[in-house]
């Protein structure tokens, strides 16, 4: 394992007798007590009135008191124990840390409040905050494009023990230096999102212009049609999935309009450099950025920039990452460019399963469910299947993992509400009591899992929940989710 896997070491935890499964202690044979796992209001980092409204409307509508539990527990995860307001440079400032690692990543800063963007025209307080956090992103931006991780202070070196001695050019506010695609696409994402959301342009300066014109030269750069270009990482780790080949620029590619990857969004080092799951994020991510760059900051010249780029990499996805088979094209997971193609999936979002969820398709697109079949089934090495749960994993963590992450990916694409309720039944089944998502667990015994503080599961449960409340109220009025569906 990684330092950073020893670090976040397993944990164990054994329920203790009387330990009701959704964790609060109770008398033989009296009715379980659901008690929240929330800090006090008094040490809570940040709280929103529509947040808290939200929680009260959506468990109005749960009948399972396990499932209202763990949603009221996860929902506001991320606002009460991971966000730090302030001020820099004159401006707001968000920064927020994932959860047990004291770094913000660009792609879980943005998935953790992405479920709050929707209430953020009603909020002063949350406009506040999703002002602060596009400043702070956009100033990352500038600091280091290929960043995925950034210090508290951006001036700082790292104060992450296990990339303190990378071989890439670590700058002062990095604490992490994998150039991964959706590092750059998130921040994209979170401000389109909230622009329609709000219709504020305030976060939106000549320092935010600045850092999306550096986003769009990052995927030129690394589309690498005139050489390498200037990044690279090595690290020295008995794993070798937290390192790169060739000098740290990767495995040899044909140059085809894709933009390279060195990692993936699990962190892990890609093993062919067209990541596609992450090119068709930037191709969402680069249409959104054209309408912002022309309707916000009317300059023309960069938002045709990005569709001639976006259209470029769709060209090259569509030629070279789709799998030609008896039943159907597919697509790859990774490609070269010379024609090999890796199929799998990993649970980490850009991943094959979320692509409706990113916006990339379709929920009913042809291909899309050819692929979602696939990748759910053993033809993906990293799909497991125990007593427990079923679901995608990844490298990261080993064999036999499932990540939550994945079977709420699941759910949230889904349209049968038998499909779904068997997701949410999963996902009751494999907290371990604790009342929270966690990073992984076990496929046969949930309580030897990893991380039990990782806001951007915590949060994205929450957001399962909001959105079937809106699409499929009824599956949440079921008055009690089993085991199997």
């Amino acid at each position: 394992m990684t330092t950073r896997r020893n670090l976040l070491k397993w944990m164990a935890l054994a329920p203790a007798a009387g330990l009701l499964s959704g964790g609060a202690y109770a008398a033989a044979g009296s009715a379980p007590a659901f008690i929240s796992r929330r800090p006090p209001v008094g040490k809570r980092k940040f709280t929103s009135t529509a947040v808290e409204q939200l929680i009260a409307r959506t468990k109005a509508g749960m009948a399972d008191p396990e499932l209202a539990w763990m949603f009221e527990n996860c929902f506001p995860n991320t606002l009460d124990t991971t966000v730090q307001i302030g001020t820099l440079h004159g401006k707001p400032d968000t920064f927020i840390v994932t959860g047990d690692i004291d770094a913000m990543w660009m792609r879980d800063s943005s998935a953790q409040v992405w479920p709050y963007v929707q209430l953020a025209a009603q909020d002063k307080g949350l406009q506040r905050l999703f002002q602060g956090l596009i400043h702070r992103q956009a100033l990352s931006i500038r600091i280091d494009p290929y960043a995925n991780a950034l210090t508290r202070d951006p001036a700082a070196k790292s104060n992450l023990t296990w990339s303190q001695h990378d071989l890439t050019d670590m700058k002062p506010g990095v604490a992490e230096r994998k150039w991964e695609i959706d590092s750059l696409c998130y921040p994209i994402r979170l401000a389109y999102g909230y622009w329609k959301a709000t219709g504020d342009v305030t976060a939106f300066d000549d320092d935010w212009h600045a850092a999306m014109l550096t986003v769009i030269r990052t995927f030129r750069e690394q589309q690498r049609k005139d050489g390498p270009g200037p990044y690279h990482f090595q690290r020295a780790s008995p794993t070798p999935n937290d390192t790169q080949y060739l000098q740290g620029f990767g495995q040899p590619t044909r140059p085809v309009g894709m933009v390279h990857a060195m990692f993936r969004p699990s962190d892990d080092a890609t093993i062919y450099p067209f990541n596609i799951p992450g090119n068709l994020f930037a191709v969402t991510s680069l249409r959104q950025l054209a309408e912002m760059l022309a309707g916000v900051r009317h300059d023309a010249s960069a938002g045709a920039e990005c569709h001639a780029l976006a259209d470029e990499i769709q060209r090259a996805v569509e030629i070279h990452g789709v799998i030609h088979g008896d039943l159907g094209d597919y697509w790859a997971y990774e490609v070269d460019g010379f024609g090999n193609q890796l199929f799998m999936d990993d649970a980490n979002v850009p991943s094959l399963i979320a692509l409706p969820y990113l916006g990339a398709c379709s929920r009913d697109d042809a291909n899309y469910l050819r692929t979602r079949a696939k990748v759910w089934s053993t033809r993906n090495p990293y799909f497991f299947k125990g007593n427990a749960a079923e679901g995608i994993g990844g490298p990261h963590v080993g064999l036999r993992m499932i990540w939550p992450m994945s079977i709420m990916m699941r759910a949230l694409t889904a349209s049968d509400t038998r499909e779904i309720t068997q997701c949410l039944a999963w996902l009751k089944a494999t907290h371990a009591g604790t009342g929270f998502m966690h990073e992984a667990f076990d496929q046969d015994v949930p309580t030897k899992y990893t991380r039990s503080w990782f806001a951007w599961a915590n949060s994205l449960f929450g957001e399962l929940i909001v959105d079937l409340a809106r699409r499929h109220p009824e599956v949440l009025r079921k008055a009690y989710v089993g085991d199997r569906a």
